[in-house]
């Protein structure tokens, strides 16, 4: 195996096979700290500031290992870049001949038997899914894959891939006719076969509780698992070890028995009714709440009237239907996959009903068309150790944002990680001649009715200094749209031609494009935006962040877990709402500088930076930048760079 600091090294294998590469002595020792970890199998913890290279500082001991190596990362868009580019490249580089695969959740395949079904049905929700057909089934017929990702000609949030791919529910399995020919099957296969396997978080605790997806199997031979973008696992895996049943899932289940009964069971006039009378309590269920979306404790969602009821009523249709299913279930095995599913959701819901566990919280979560009944474990750290101490491999956890002024205790305990090696590299960035921080004067305290007027004052002389080219990110929906509503006058008053744009506008890549594009732009956006968004150049030159990103203590999830750490006589704030406030506010701020000739200004509008105890503890967890709050200071800063 070569030398890990040779290959990083200013005339190593990297720096003959990739363009513009440099060493980095942060990502060399990152690389020899993975390297270790793997060789040893030992569970490691590391943050690597922007700009480190942890991708291909992990990467290269993981190809040079010789065992087989699952990566997991935080989205699917990672996941495609990490497959297609970054992966081939570091092979090459190497010279080393192992192979790759990916695998995604079955929703991401285009299953042969629901193709078939929905082009022979041809009932379709909006006009555009009959138009997407054909041109889902040529590529169907063509592509080794299956993957809906690769058809850019059919939109991914099209509602026509609901008709043509499967779910853990309604997969039929071995029984179904097309089962030799099925992309999912064919995914996994490729991924037993390969020696480096690319999932993401979600694929990986969905199969870690279900054994659905394909993992079960390939856990057990892996060497090593790595985890990039690591700060996200914490809420994945609470979502994934708990349990969840939503109206939406009751409504495809009565549409999968409706066809099936219209195909398999003509004769038996009930089982139609049946499904409508499911369909309407499950629709009934979500119209309790007025509102689009929202969490709700379970005590708030009971205390609403009809709640209660509602739930009964899709209970007993859920049971009625049940019946009928059961009597007629070996008469096709759609119809005893129906049977199957519904008895599953029957189970979920008594145990939702009657749950009295102190170490689960009940809650609701409302979506634009369905409503979501949930259960999360208060804590996940005792169910995660069982699952990494079940085998000796490696365990890399990885991210720019994992510590709170290097101590990872907040993440170890929330991940059950606390005898794990922890390392934290900073970037290599100058930060001290590339960004200025910024806390504008006289702000009011957050909690007031005109503060966000007061964020949109304050940043208006910033936005004018950078020429736009900033993002104002913002810690809540209301605050954005406010804040965009607020700009929008400015600029019209003022005749400011920079052009606004507004998260839900477009998909988040296609906002992204545009604002490069633009060059001039302010992009006003709130969660989507705050990581995971990569804008290199001077198309970007302020990050705006209107207050500390504490989560909203109404939050049913957060409020359970602060009570918890209460009654156990600890500090909550200090111990867990601090913590994620620094990690996510850090998440934020790395979207200012990209790389080594960025500069930038990162105003913080939220007082309490200063005016807290704790906004010591907060600003020394970000990049050394120069500070200041004095607003000819970003002006000067703005207008240095001009004569660069």
């Amino acid at each position: 195996m070569p030398d890990i600091a040779s290959i990083f090294s200013a005339d190593g294998l990297l720096a003959k096979a990739i363009k513009d590469y440099r060493p980095r002595q942060q990502q060399t020792e990152m690389a020899q700290a993975i390297a270790k970890a793997v060789a040893g199998r030992e569970i490691l913890v590391a943050e690597a500031g922007t700009g480190t290279g942890k991708t291909f500082a992990y990467l290269a001991p993981a190809l040079l290992s010789g065992g087989k190596v699952i990566v997991s990362t935080g989205t699917k868009t990672l996941q495609d870049q990490l497959f297609f580019r970054d992966i081939p490249a570091m092979r090459d580089a190497l010279k080393v001949p192992v192979s790759i695969a990916m695998l995604k959740g079955r929703a991401n395949y285009i299953c042969h038997f629901y193709l078939a079904r929905a082009k022979a049905e041809g009932r379709f929700m909006v006009r555009e899914d009959a138009l997407f057909l054909p041109k889902i089934e040529r590529y169907a017929a063509a592509s080794q894959s299956g993957d809906k990702s690769l058809l850019g000609e059919v939109p991914e949030n099209a509602g026509i891939w609901s008709y043509v791919t499967s779910t853990r529910e309604n997969c039929l399995g071995q029984e179904c006719t097309y089962h030799k020919e099925c992309f999912v099957m064919e995914a996994r296969k490729r991924a037993q076969a390969a020696d480096v396997v690319v999932v993401n978080h979600h694929l990986f605790f969905a199969d870690v509780m279900l054994r659905d997806e394909g993992l079960a199997e390939l856990l057990p031979a892996s060497n090593a698992v790595i985890f990039d973008e690591a700060h996200q696992l914490p809420e994945t895996a609470s979502l994934f070890f708990g349990e969840n049943l939503s109206t939406h899932q009751l409504l495809e289940l009565a549409r999968d028995a409706q066809t099936e009964a219209l195909t398999s069971a003509k004769d038996f006039a009930d089982l139609p009714k049946a499904t409508a009378k499911l369909e309407k309590a499950a629709r009934d269920l979500r119209l309790v709440f007025p509102q689009d979306t929202g969490r709700l404790p379970v005590l708030v969602a009971e205390g609403k009237k009809d709640f209660k009821d509602a739930l009964a009523d899709v209970q007993s249709s859920l049971a009625e239907l049940n019946v009928m299913l059961e009597s007629q279930a070996e008469r096709a095995e759609g119809l005893k996959n129906c049977w199957q599913r519904g008895a599953q959701f029957a189970d979920q819901l008594k145990r939702w009903v009657g749950d009295e566990n102190r170490e689960q919280v009940r809650w609701v979560e409302l979506f634009n068309r369905a409503l979501q009944l949930n259960s999360t474990p208060l804590s996940i750290a005792e169910i995660f150790q069982k699952q990494i101490g079940s085998q000796p491999r490696a365990w890399i956890f990885t991210s720019a944002t994992l510590a709170v002024k290097q101590n990872f205790n907040h993440y170890q305990s929330q991940m059950g990680l606390l005898e794990a090696t922890t390392a934290c590299w900073d970037s290599p960035f100058d930060y001290g001649n590339q960004a200025v921080l910024y806390v504008p004067q006289g702000m009011p305290e957050p909690n007031t009715s005109a503060y966000t007027q007061a964020v949109v004052e304050a940043a208006l002389p910033v936005i004018k200094a950078s020429g736009g080219r900033a993002f104002l990110l913002c810690t809540s929906l209301r605050a954005m749209r406010e804040a965009h509503e607020l700009l929008t006058e400015h600029f019209e008053k003022e005749k400011l031609e920079f052009p606004l744009l507004l998260q839900g506008q477009g998909s988040r890549s296609e906002l992204l494009e545009r604002f490069r594009q633009l060059g001039n732009a302010v992009l006003v956006a709130s969660q989507s935006f705050w990581e995971g968004v990569d804008v290199r150049g001077s198309a970007l030159s302020v990050v705006i962040i209107d207050k500390l990103p504490f989560s909203p203590p109404d939050d049913p999830v957060l409020s359970a877990r602060i009570e918890k750490i209460n009654r156990e006589g600890r500090n909550a704030f200090m111990e867990y709402q601090l913590p994620h406030a620094v990690i996510t506010l850090k998440q934020g701020a790395g979207r200012l500088i990209r790389d080594e000739t960025d500069r930038g200004v990162l105003m913080i509008c939220d007082p309490r930076l200063l005016t807290k105890q704790y906004g010591r503890r907060i600003w020394q967890s970000l990049p050394p930048m120069k500070r200041t709050r004095d607003i000819a200071e970003v002006e000067r800063f703005f207008e240095s760079g001009k004569t660069d």
